[in-house]
């Protein structure tokens, strides 16, 4: 990176920074001894972890080269992007012609229109979601870029930036070069108009812009661009075209007491095809889910997002563990925590954002600074019902949709309700029998009792009393024919 001075207007920049960047086909290391044990989740391309304790590869897959006026590039893991180009009727709708807007809301930046490699702090009307995070401050440098990080040092180049076309721009070498900026409550728009390169002031003017919206949305549109970005120099400042964010780490010095030093490590980065830049070209990058979205343990660990997202209670956060908490999220030691995956109350009932809405594209100015996200779709639900869910379709009855299953309802009604009567009705006779032998047992003189005994079988021959046995309580008796009936004396 180079040196960036910052605005006085804003507080003094930090001095003891480090920045750790990655690039392609290198291989960078973390210093911070705190972080060897951590492991690596997938939070960026080609990240392997063979090597204990250090950062992984990050590895930029260079897009295939072809003719077609759109691009796609989903392999951004954190962004979707889509290449518009000159001859596609969308790359014009992207533009923004900040001319045409309210003159009271463009402002022109006096300090960044007229000087060199300067940065200043613009402040949002609304919150904007970058890399899962929501931002209300950023950085506008006179080099073509965003800085979106919140520790502000002088190496601003480095890494978290959203850059439409990083080069050495230098607004004070022609009246005409002005950094204007546009706010109007959803959407933010940046646009460098008719800046000039330092070293190679001949090449001509560059007009282009970048647009933040409010639902993530990050659009860069291009309207002069005089040569190919791929032969711009990067001797005196880098050129970048894309998205960067990375996490702080602040870690104490021990040879100096009460003295800390940041150190800010990139863990991901957007490369846009260089080539693809020209005039009236646009590209439009649309987020993808982060684990951040999720505010409970069980939507959280199961989530199939591309990310290995975890759960930690004593954050009360999901994560990666790559984003910019991670120092929190490993001193809270939620990287062992996150191993189990294991939640106390598993409830799967919360929806994520992403699922509810859709992101539309912007087809005009007009829908670029005031869509932010369609309603909610009107299909009916293809998966088990939630509570919302439930809801719809009881309005759905309510207003006379019922249908065949509505019938089939109503008769499965009717055949449960029969069912319940039959067993209530068993239930009773049984009960009544157990009450019946009960009392016969206990009453075995009653009528009842009598007539049960008369109409049991016998399983012995009849037998009959024989009078004069000599002994009043007992008589003797003798067998008689099976038929006989029994014949009690009257001393019995």
């Amino acid at each position: 990176g180079v040196v960036y001075e910052v605005v006085q207007s804003f507080p003094g920049a930090e001095e003891d920074v480090g920045v750790y960047s990655g690039v392609s086909s290198q291989r960078w290391r973390r210093h911070l001894e705190a972080l060897k044990s951590v492991d690596t989740n997938r939070a960026s391309m080609g990240q392997d972890s063979s090597e204990p304790g250090g950062f992984t590869d990050m590895l930029i897959e260079e897009g295939h080269d072809n003719t077609t006026q759109i691009e796609e590039d989903t392999d951004h893991n954190y962004y979707t992007s889509r290449t518009y180009g000159p001859y596609d009727s969308t790359s014009r709708d992207l533009w923004v012609n900040i001319d045409q807007m309210e003159k009271d809301k463009v402002k022109i930046h006096g300090i960044l229109s007229n000087t060199h490699r300067q940065a200043a702090r613009v402040n949002l009307s609304f919150d904007f979601p970058f890399y899962g995070h929501f931002l209300r401050e950023i950085t506008v440098a006179t080099g073509g870029f965003i800085y979106t990080g919140e520790v502000v040092h002088r190496m601003l180049t480095a890494t978290q930036y959203i850059a439409p076309l990083m080069a050495n721009f230098d607004p004070s070498v022609s009246r005409n070069s002005t950094v204007r900026y546009f706010d109007n409550g959803t959407a933010l728009v940046v646009q460098w108009d008719h800046v000039h390169l330092q070293d190679n002031y001949n090449l001509g003017s560059f007009t282009f812009q970048a647009t933040l919206l409010n639902d993530g949305r990050i659009i860069f549109g291009y309207k002069e661009i005089p040569v190919a970005v791929t032969q711009i120099s990067s001797t005196n400042h880098p050129v970048k075209v894309g998205l960067s964010d990375a996490f702080v780490v602040v870690h104490r010095i021990q040879q100096i007491p009460n003295v800390r030093r940041r150190t800010i490590y990139e863990y991901h980065r957007v490369e846009l095809q260089m080539s693809k830049i020209t005039n009236l070209s646009a590209v439009e990058m649309i987020p993808l889910p982060t684990c951040l979205q999720f505010t409970s343990c069980a939507p959280c660990v199961t989530a199939q997002i591309g990310f290995n997202c975890s759960w930690c209670s004593k954050l009360q956060r999901c994560s990666s563990g790559f984003d910019r908490h991670r120092q929190d999220w490993v001193d809270s030691g939620c990287p062992e925590e996150s191993k189990d995956k294991i939640c106390e109350n598993m409830d799967t009932t919360e929806t994520p954002p992403h699922s509810s809405t859709t992101l539309l594209p912007a087809t005009t100015v007009g829908r670029v600074l005031t869509t932010t996200r369609a309603s909610t779709t009107s299909h009916l639900p293809t998966s088990l019902p939630t509570e919302d869910d439930t809801k719809i379709a009881l309005h759905l009855k309510d207003n006379g949709a019922s249908t065949d299953d509505s019938a089939a309802e109503k008769k499965s009604g009717t055949l449960h309700a029969g069912l319940i009567v039959g067993i209530l009705v068993l239930v009773l006779i049984v009960a009544a029998a157990i009450l019946v032998t009960i009392y016969m047992y206990h009453h075995p003189t009653s009528a009842a009792s009598l007539f049960f005994i008369e109409r049991r079988p016998s399983r012995w021959p009849a037998m009959k009393f024989r009078r004069g046995s000599g002994h009043p309580a007992y008589a003797e008796v003798e067998p008689v024919g099976e038929k006989e009936g029994f014949i009690v004396s009257e001393q019995c």
